[in-house]
């Protein structure tokens, strides 16, 4: 639900004389001190272009009355590429959206200089990190079909109210999971409201990230809820074969998934041969060319062929009924074992509380802690690598990327 009129300040001054407009928490930045221990170096999850992301605890000690919460605060780099406007594009949208598949936020900081954002701690990281990253457990097909109807009820949400808000940049590693692989979108920098009344659409800057953005509104800039159809079908792509949106490692023919793969998608003996293998057996063939059809169908050239997002939910509802994607074989469970380190683990981790015992869990064969293609450890939370620019402007999220991300580039 929205817990309250979407309203927008002109700017920060104009923010702070509207405080009523979010029903977060306000913190100062003495609390923000207190609640990461005075922002310790072994306390950050991970840093890009927007700045730094914290683990941190909220407790009695931080705020009278306030129950033991588990967080991540953003804090932003004042010379880094995510400024003002995306910091309250985060504040307006977050504070006031209120729904399962949509990262909450726990409140701000917004003092003298300094713009921090208090978002739940989502202890599984990112989606893009469970796909890619070389050392983990492979997601089976029922935990991508959980995530992919988790992600698909957080955009149907946000398309669904009365003036519909457009995402903007749906992507694998703004899809966050909790510990029982609950899919939340995270990163609301871009969001732009919709069109009104008898708009066809919005005309705005175009800014996003390659390989994910509509074709149409990369030509034109003309945004539409469609738009985020487009993304969500190279998502859904990406987890049924295995391989990011753009990969220059490979040959040039396959650079872009959707250019490579999608002619494959209605060809069923092609299709089963580019599906990842890693999931071998997991799944049914009636069940795969289903998904492999509603990814066509969502990459459509022509926006109206695409289905709306309350669709795509109707569909994958469809077939969480089916035998081989029962929620029972879902990777994990909650539950940690002999061998296995979380995504959230870094050098010198230090564990808070007993609460942290259930954690995400990947095997790693004995490495030790998830390593980077450079050998050191992965932190969770640096959300994008330096090699990876966005559409109009770098942009970073609250979410995974590892340092072997392959390189993209601005249109």
């Amino acid at each position: 639900m929205i817990t309250s009129q979407v309203t927008k300040p002109k700017d920060v001054e104009d923010f702070r004389q509207k405080t009523g407009n979010c029903n977060v928490n306000i913190f100062t930045y003495c609390e923000m001190r207190a609640a990461t221990r005075n922002f310790r170096p072994d306390q950050i999850l991970g840093e890009g272009g927007f700045g730094i992301v914290y683990k941190g605890i909220i407790d009695e000690n931080v705020r009278p009355g306030f129950k033991f919460t588990q967080v991540a605060v953003k804090e932003l780099n004042r010379e880094g590429f995510q400024g003002d406007r995306e910091w309250l594009a985060e504040v307006n949208y977050l504070g006031q959206f209120s729904h399962p598949n949509l990262v909450k936020l726990i409140g701000y900081c917004c003092e003298d200089e300094h713009r921090l954002l208090v978002y739940e701690y989502m202890a599984c990281g990112s989606l893009e990190k469970h796909l890619f990253r070389r050392v983990c457990l492979t997601m089976p097909w029922p935990t991508r079909m959980k995530i992919a109807l988790g992600a698909a009820k957080g955009l149907a949400f946000l398309h669904g109210e009365e003036r519909s808000v457009i995402y903007r940049d749906f992507k694998t590693s703004n899809i966050l999971l909790d510990v029982d692989y609950n899919a939340k979108l995270s990163d609301f920098g871009l969001a732009k409201e919709g069109p009104m009344g008898d708009q066809t659409h919005v005309s705005t800057r175009v800014m996003g990230t390659y390989g994910y953005a509509a074709p149409e509104y990369v030509m034109t800039g003309h945004l539409t809820a469609r738009s985020d159809v487009y993304g969500y079908g190279v998502v859904l792509l990406e987890m049924l074969i295995g391989r990011r949106a753009m990969d220059r490692s490979r040959p040039s023919r396959e650079h872009s998934l959707v250019e490579w793969a999608r002619p494959l998608l209605v060809h069923n003996r092609k299709l089963l041969k580019i599906i990842d293998p890693r999931m071998e057996g997991q799944y049914t063939t009636k069940t795969i060319q289903k998904v492999a059809n509603l990814a066509y169908q969502c990459l459509s050239q022509n926006p109206k062929g695409r289905p709306t997002m309350s669709q795509v939910v109707e569909i994958l509802e469809s077939l969480q009924e089916l035998p081989e994607n029962r929620d029972d074989t879902l990777l994990g469970g909650g539950n940690v074992g002999s061998g296995t380190v979380t995504l959230y683990e870094v050098h010198k981790h230090v564990v808070d509380s007993p609460a942290e015992g259930k954690r995400c869990s990947s095997k790693t064969e004995g490495r030790g802690e998830p390593k980077d293609a450079d050998g050191t450890a992965t932190k969770i939370g640096k959300v994008r690598s330096k090699s990876e620019p966005s559409l109009g402007s770098e942009r970073y999220s609250p979410s995974v990327h590892s340092d072997d991300t392959p390189e993209q580039v601005k249109l």
